[in-house]
């Protein structure tokens, strides 16, 4: 490898951010006492889960341009069907077919509203948001469905030959891998930076846009129905309120691992990155008694850093390549 390649390896944002993941959990695990113990790091990957699973379709979103805030709110409700069709007496496999075919219907109503009618995403996902947790309630009130069978609640939250990696995280590998492929190593995917760079000239270079974006959106949908689905086994309860939030944790992830908030840039390397280095990060403030409101706190600002500091660095290296050839 050359000194200019090894340079740019070095530099990029995802290289930088798995150094700095190594160097959080080294830390943590010498100063936060029971961090670096078998159980808390199935703990912590057991949390992460949901996370990256949203966080996969999400990204290819990001980087068209685009954002789906609603998914939280899909999990949720996912999660309250789930536990009234289970209450109703169907079958569970048939209930997770049922509940993944739902949240692909509440990403295809937001794909309608941003591709049919050329409405911004943030709007319709921001009102989304807020209707499918409504309907969640109206599904399934304050209630709670919590009577799932044994078998499948432990599935959940199993490892790998009893040891600390749980099978979950190791079934996430596999979206993980056709997400990566597909934005890294097709036609498509490559189709998506163009859009977020500039869709109007990828729509007159032949790129369906639209087409493309309305299946993104569905196949958000899809994915944060089957994290309600994972959310609920773990927990073991179907609440309408379940995954409150989260929203916030699976857009500083991505915007994190470098995806641009403004499209047409990011890895889904430095997105999986950032998972673990926000999970790592929460993980250690819970074991420290960190106040949960103050979690947030740390979340925010992180959401914060992601976009300044890559977008300061960018500024910094165009100033000192001007200087350099001045």
């Amino acid at each position: 490898m050359t000194r200019d390649a090894l340079r740019a390896v070095s530099t990029r944002w995802d290289t930088v951010l798995l150094v700095v993941l190594a160097a959080v959990v080294v830390t943590a695990g010498l100063l936060v006492d029971g961090f670096a113990s078998g159980r808390n790091l199935q703990f912590l990957l057991l949390d992460v889960v949901a996370i990256a699973l949203i966080a996969l379709p999400l990204t290819l979103i990001v980087i068209t341009g685009e954002i789906d805030l609603s998914v939280a709110s899909t999990l949720g409700l996912c999660s309250a069907v789930m536990g009234q069709l289970w209450v109703a007496g169907l079958s569970l496999e048939l209930v997770v077919v049922l509940v993944v075919g739902l949240g692909a219907v509440l990403g295809a109503v937001n794909a309608v509203f941003v591709t049919r009618f050329a409405l911004p995403s943030l709007a319709v996902t921001i009102g989304t948001l807020a209707a499918y947790r409504g309907l969640a309630f109206v599904v399934l009130g304050d209630q709670a469905v919590a009577d799932f069978p044994f078998s499948w609640t432990t599935a959940a939250s199993s490892t790998v030959a009893d040891g600390s990696v749980p099978w979950a995280a190791v079934v996430t590998l596999v979206p993980a891998v056709v997400f990566g492929v597909v934005l890294h190593a097709t036609p498509f995917g490559r189709s998506l930076y163009a859009m977020g760079n500039n869709a109007e000239a990828a729509a007159f270079s032949g790129i369906r846009v639209a087409r493309a974006k309305f299946w993104l959106f569905v196949a958000s949908g899809a994915v944060s129905g089957l994290a309600g689905v994972y959310w609920t086994l773990r927990f073991a309860s179907a609440r309408a309120d379940n995954a409150a939030g989260l929203e916030l944790a699976v857009v500083a992830a991505v915007l994190l691992g470098g995806v641009s908030i403004f499209g047409g840039r990011g890895t889904l390397l430095g997105v999986l990155a950032g998972v673990l280095l926000l999970g790592a990060v929460r993980n250690a403030l819970q074991l420290a008694d960190v106040a949960a409101d103050t979690l947030d706190v740390v979340t925010g600002g992180l959401l914060i850093a992601s976009v300044v500091v890559p977008n300061a660095v960018g500024l910094a290296r165009t100033r000192w390549r001007r200087r350099r050839t001045a």
